[in-house]
């Protein structure tokens, strides 16, 4: 049905009917949760459909019946919502291929750190009823469109939701490149590579080379130096807009990297162009989701220290 979920909680006209399921690949741990989810959106007379993988790897073994399975590109076409199930790359990568097609993302937390993936197993059921009745918040967030341009020609086009990562690859020795903004040269770089982040990958590869956390309403892109040989190449943000181009100088082992999933290798003399996509995703989260919430979470920071009385 390809409805955008979130206008419809907008105007509150159309809810959700068909659902896809999407779950981590050769992940035992999330059958149960998959069992669970598809009886329960059973129940309350979905629709459901099941990634083809997720299908191949994991639903097969569960006994469910027969259901509904098919590409990224037939959810996209058929889905009103997707239901990620696993952690952020399962996330990231359910991100990718279904961006095109508007289709609202879920995310139930069965990885590590869980930053788009919020919802815990402990609360999926409650959560996707809420969700069904319409209470949910909507969050769209950007992605990047990235090619690699060898000889004037386009050789490798890819989207990033997280990052995109020009590095010196297996061998030890430093990457050269340049840096141009919308057509400036802006320096040359000798490092182990560099990032160029959006706000969610803000908290992902960026954060562990002290990028700055960017809130998701920032419309900003990071680009953060990995372990710079001149310590004044510090990370900068540039506005959504802007276009960049990494060309690599000289490097005996440079690669590009989409969201730590995608890995294409790179030529001296390569330009890697990366600006913002057409496309966004659309994340939903509980009514009681809030972002700076997460980070205290995830990020282990300090509660609030506990107010003393005072002597008299």
């Amino acid at each position: 049905m390809n409805t955008v979920l979130s206008d419809a909680l907008a105007d509150g006209t159309q809810l959700p009917r068909t659902i896809a399921l999407i779950g981590k690949y050769h992940s035992p741990e999330i059958a149960e949760s998959l069992r669970l989810l598809v009886r329960h959106l059973h129940e309350r007379g979905m629709t459901v459909l099941i990634e083809e993988e997720t299908a191949r790897n994991v639903v097969s073994r569960l006994e469910l019946g027969s259901w509904a399975s098919g590409s990224f590109a037939w959810l996209g076409a058929h889905a009103d919502l997707a239901i990620v199930v696993g952690g952020d790359g399962t996330m990231l990568n359910a991100a990718r291929h279904l961006a095109r097609y508007r289709v609202p993302l879920v995310g139930v937390n069965q990885g590590r750190l869980g930053f788009m993936t919020d919802i815990a197993r402990a609360d999926m059921l409650t959560c996707m009823d809420e969700l069904l009745d319409g209470r949910f918040v909507p969050e769209t967030r950007m992605l990047l469109d990235a090619e690699i341009v060898r000889d004037e020609r386009t050789v490798f086009s890819n989207l990033a939701l997280n990052d995109v990562v020009v590095d010196k690859g297996a061998i030890g020795r430093m990457i050269e490149l340049e840096l141009f903004i919308d057509g400036e040269f802006i320096y040359h770089l000798r490092s182990d590579g560099l990032i160029v982040a959006t706000s969610t990958g803000s908290t992902a590869y960026s954060l562990s080379a002290n990028g700055p956390i960017i809130h998701p309403l920032v419309s900003a892109i990071a680009l953060v130096p990995l372990c710079p040989h001149a310590l004044s190449n510090r990370p900068i943000l540039v506005g959504d807009r802007s276009e960049i181009e990494i060309r690599i100088v000289h490097a005996t082992d440079s690669r590009a990297h989409f969201d730590g999933q995608v890995t294409v290798d790179l030529r001296n003399a390569d330009r890697v162009r990366i600006r913002r996509s057409e496309y966004s995703i659309c994340l939903l989260h509980p009514k009681t989701y809030s972002y700076f919430a997460m980070l205290r979470q995830k990020l282990h920071w300090s509660e609030r220290p506990k107010e003393h009385p005072t002597s008299n």
